[in-house]
């Protein structure tokens, strides 16, 4: 993975802006900008594309935290924590503008008979399109880049996951191939640029790892196959060094900036009573190691969370930091941590899940790897005490396997990625001691959002009409 860049980094947002400005009918109100990229390169748009993929990774997950209890918000009946309308037209942009980008990278590789930008093109652009899938449901796609249409119409929300399904398929079929006449360059790659001649076989496995995923996550409908997710799984990460992640950064990782706030004194980055006291012993009765490589110690030398909805403890507007909160000290949200797409560990829950009623003996070796993945990525030391003790709490035998226990961990592995909100809802929030957030507005826990306020104003006589914020997705009937 690739360091800050701030040339390249630099650069793709100039291209970014040209793009937004003229490319894309979805972005036509933009104004004309005299710097734009009128003839971007594959390497400007492979630079463009793969930083915002990370950038969107982050704005998702921002979004879906406090609903799967990751964080929590300082102030009592905050909008986030108690599931009340909130307008994120901004993450709505981005997402289309990623896609954008990614869409004039793929009409440039077929121009230039590239299979290996065509294939990262469209991995990226199911990559983005399923995180808007998953955050709203119908959502326009088959239309959204037509440059005479300025008001898309919407898909339907299983249409659009079974385009993500084809773009992806088509992913694997051009990444597959070793012949292209434009090879990937990896110094405008910011997610494998350093694999180096490796690139296009990362790319690769980074596709089979997003269709091992979306495959899953129709775990509750009738299509659901097993077969077909561990197929994609047994083509995907073999290790911790195949992960996928965006490093590069005008300043520092996203999530260090929100934890570098916090230390000042500003809201957010504070860490959810759920996930702090299922690390720290409180739900389990097993202390959990990851939980020092996440956070920090209060002040008080303890580990203590943030009720959902109820804000800081008593006096409140905490300024002494007796409550944990994201932590720059950690492997996974450093100042130089990369924001994580795709992981190996998150990729054996889904073999573990997908596995579980066919082959309990690979579900409880995948079970067993994503733990010691989810550990080794965290730089806990083998020989930890703290994790030998962990692992073998852990170590139940495949007979006494359980969904539940897959769900567990995995909750952990995923931490502050959006896909752990899909499995939220996929589990139905049974997570041990979940409970509906304090002075929550809604009847039950929240299951997807409002459409955006720009977007009701731009293109409103598409925009469906709304629905309760409690209304199922189609794959979580």
């Amino acid at each position: 993975m690739q360091k800050t860049i701030k040339h390249i980094l630099i650069a793709a947002f100039a291209l970014s802006l040209g793009l937004q400005a003229c490319k894309d009918s979805y972005f036509s109100e933009l104004e004309q900008n005299p710097n734009q990229v009128n003839t971007p390169t594959l390497a400007s748009l492979m630079a463009s594309t793969t930083h915002r993929i990370g950038v969107n990774n982050y704005n998702t997950g921002s979004i879906a935290a406090p609903y799967v209890q990751y964080t929590a918000n300082p102030s009592a009946s905050a909008l986030s924590d108690t599931y009340q309308s909130i307008d994120f037209s901004t993450t709505w942009d981005a997402l289309y503008f990623g896609m954008a980008d990614a869409n004039e990278m793929k009409k440039l590789a077929i121009a230039t008979g590239s299979s290996e930008y065509k294939g990262v093109a469209n991995a990226i652009l199911a990559y983005n399109l399923t995180l808007a899938n998953d955050l709203w449901g119908d959502i326009p796609f088959s239309e959204a880049f037509d440059a005479k249409n300025f008001r898309p119409k919407y898909d339907k929300q299983q249409d659009v996951y079974n385009y993500c399904v084809n773009l992806i398929n088509e992913a694997i079929t051009d990444l597959s191939k070793t012949d292209a006449t434009v090879k990937l360059a990896a110094t405008s790659d910011m997610i494998y640029g350093a694999a180096g001649a490796n690139e296009r076989a990362n790319w690769l496995k980074f596709a089979y790892f997003i269709k091992a995923r979306l495959l899953n996550k129709i775990s509750k409908t009738s299509g659901y196959d097993r077969a077909a997710v561990l197929t994609a799984v047994s083509n995907s990460f073999t290790s911790n060094a195949d992960d996928a992640g965006m490093a590069t950064f005008l300043t520092r990782n996203y999530w260090a900036g929100v934890a570098l706030s916090n230390a000042n004194q500003s809201l957010g980055g504070w860490l959810s009573e759920q996930l702090i006291d299922q690390l720290n012993g409180t739900t389990y009765g097993i202390f959990d190691p990851r939980i020092a490589k996440i956070t920090d110690k209060t002040v008080n030398n303890v580990y203590i969370g943030t009720a959902n909805g109820a804000g800081n403890r008593p006096p409140g507007a905490n300024t002494t930091k007796d409550e944990c909160y994201i932590s720059r000290n950690s492997p996974w949200t450093s100042d130089t941590s990369p924001i994580l797409l795709a992981t190996y560990a998150e990729l054996k829950f889904i073999e573990a899940e997908a596995a579980f009623t066919t082959d309990k003996t690979r579900a409880y070796n995948a079970y067993l790897a994503g733990i010691n993945a989810n550990m080794d990525k965290l730089q806990i030391p083998v020989a930890d005490v703290q994790r030998v003790a962990y692992l073998a709490a852990a170590s139940v035998g495949s007979a006494n396997l359980t969904i539940d226990l897959i769900f567990k961990e995995k909750y952990v592995a995923t931490y502050l990625n959006p896909e752990a909100w899909n499995d939220a809802r996929r589990y139905d929030y049974k997570y041990k001691d979940f409970a509906l957030p304090v002075n929550v507005t809604l009847p039950t826990f929240i299951r997807r959002l409002d459409y955006p306020q720009d977007e009701r104003s731009k293109n409103g006589a598409n925009v469906p009409a709304e629905v309760p914020r409690t209304t199922k997705l189609w794959w979580d009937q």
